[in-house]
């Protein structure tokens, strides 16, 4: 097998820790990890219950959590959380009433943090998996992808790496390499709507009071994965920059822009100096220190980032 080979200027990049990743004061709460990517992944797996896995895993969650914890915006504040309900090692697996209350990115952060913190490089990865039904629906979701020597990116997903969870979808494949038509990164679904091949209104998220599908979504999930691809991994409700607010809003720009946007990062192979060049330099794209956040259960705010 031929090794792969990633650059050093982003090799550097991506095992340092971004500001939301990193645990700060908390750690040497991560000394004795593993170094495997499938145990890191079981780690922070058995520190986190989603938010809306409460009935699978026999939990009711507090409103209180139900509300909070999944506005954490940093590792940081998420470990002081999970060390405040269980303060034992990180490696060790907590009951569902002792673990953080969270979503997807929440997942993958913590599962990025641990393989950084353990010098493997890593980043999230922000997009639409198919996997958590069977009806062709793709789920906006967030999944880390991490260096492997030998293959370059993979696709991993730490929210199934409980057999428990993992059986309760139709999931067929190792979740520490997801097949790439299983999770589509934004900038392929992007692509894959605008060249006809995908319909619109089979991405996003389907809510019992209004679902949030289309053109408008997918842009602006597009714009959330060249930040994290930037190491800027915010919430997935934090809204800035250029794009619309439904289809009725699109403009020919913005679908221009994205387009561009698009063809950058629609792989694993992301051409690491034009990611971050077309991120820095481009007021529509860049992340401000003020975003709205569109919280779901607390409500829009302006939030100030660190």
């Amino acid at each position: 097998m031929t090794s792969a080979r990633l650059a050093p200027d982003a090799a550097a990049f991506y095992v340092a820790q971004s500001a939301f990743s990193d645990p700060g004061a908390l750690a040497p709460r991560c000394a004795g990890l593993p170094d495997d990517p499938a145990r890191l992944a079981r780690v922070a797996r058995d520190l986190m219950v989603h938010r809306l896995e409460g009935e699978l895993l026999g939990y009711t969650i507090p409103r209180d959590r139900l509300h909070n914890d999944a506005e954490t915006r940093y590792l940081d504040d998420i470990l002081r959380i999970v060390v405040e309900r269980k303060d034992a090692p990180l490696t060790r697996r907590r009951e569902a009433g002792e673990r953080f209350v969270g979503v997807c990115r929440d997942f993958a952060l913590l599962h990025c943090s641990f393989l950084r913190h353990v010098g493997v490089p890593a980043r999230l990865r922000s997009g639409f998996a198919d996997y958590f039904g069977s009806d062709g629906f793709h789920v906006d979701h967030v999944v880390t992808e991490y260096w492997d020597d030998e293959r370059g990116w993979l696709l991993a997903d730490p929210e199934l790496a409980d057999p428990v969870v993992t059986a309760a979808y139709p999931v067929d494949f190792d979740p520490m390499d997801v097949p790439r038509d299983r999770f589509l990164v934004a900038g392929a679904a992007w692509r894959a709507i605008r060249a006809g091949e995908a319909d619109p209104a089979t991405f996003g998220i389907r809510l019992p009071e209004e679902s949030m599908t289309g053109e408008w979504f997918v842009a602006g999930n597009v714009r959330l994965d060249l930040a994290a691809l930037n190491k800027v991994e915010t919430l997935l409700w934090d809204v800035w920059g250029a794009g619309a607010g439904s289809d009725e809003e699109m403009t020919d720009a913005v679908r221009e822009l994205y387009d561009g946007v698009a063809l950058v990062t629609g792989g694993g192979d992301v051409p690491f100096d034009v990611a971050r060049k077309l991120f820095t330099e481009h007021e529509g794209l860049r992340t401000p220190k003020r975003v709205l956040s569109l919280a779901p259960f607390n409500g829009p705010s302006d939030v100030d980032l660190r």
